[in-house]
């Protein structure tokens, strides 16, 4: 469990990275650095542009205007806008993803992350990656109680939050994306979460005696 559990923090450090803000040399270092990363980005892997242009020039015409293509104009990275009834973007105290996050101590600096509601995608994938960790903290701990709770809390997130409506923005985002980086990302994104849906619903039910479908 400890290394599926770093490995778990990795991937929703790295998604939630790329889905917040535009990327830098030291994010595309952190994926070409390390074979299994760049294995899990096969179309950018194998890019001819990487071989061609320098990384500011791709930072600068292609990575940049493909993040604000698909974060920033054309479509909508919040949650509320796809499960609202208006579409409307609800950045105020009445998000059900704010009490939540206030709940369990997470905060969200919007400005920094550069985004007008705490239901952003990257933000609520940066929760996940707070919950692994917390988890992680618990597994040192041997606190067998504590990493129960834990799961519990990421099942309950990705089955009422993410699932919901993340499926909806990343298959879109593949089909909008005008980069391998992107569109590498997104399918990504929604693969891991679909497994890792999969994988703490069997912890549960293997550690935690829990019929993790059937509470």
């Amino acid at each position: 469990m400890k290394h599926d559990i770093e490995n778990r923090i990795a991937l929703y450090a790295l998604i939630s990275r790329l889905m917040l803000i535009e990327v830098d040399d030291k994010f595309l270092d952190t994926i070409e650095s390390d074979e299994a990363i760049l294995a899990l980005f096969p179309h950018y892997m194998g890019w001819n542009k990487r071989k061609e242009l320098s990384r500011e020039e791709l930072i600068s015409q292609y990575y940049n205007v493909d993040f604000a293509n698909l974060f920033l104009m054309h479509l909508v990275p919040y949650e509320s806008f796809y499960t609202r009834d208006d579409q409307m973007i609800e950045s105020g105290g009445d998000n059900p993803v704010i009490e939540l996050y206030n709940e369990l101590d997470f905060r969200v600096e919007l400005d920094k992350a550069r985004v007008v509601s705490a239901d952003h995608i990257g933000v609520e994938l940066e929760f996940m990656y707070m919950l692994c960790a917390a988890q992680k903290k618990a597994l040192e701990a041997d606190d067998k109680d504590g990493i129960c709770e834990l799961l519990q809390v990421q099942r309950a997130f990705l089955k009422e939050h993410l699932l919901e409506w993340a499926p909806m923005f990343l298959i879109n985002a593949k089909r909008e994306s005008r980069t391998p980086l992107y569109h590498d990302g997104t399918e990504l994104t929604l693969e891991f979460l679909l497994s890792d849906y999969e994988y703490i619903t069997q912890m549960l039910a293997a550690h935690c005696n829990e019929d993790a479908e059937n509470e």
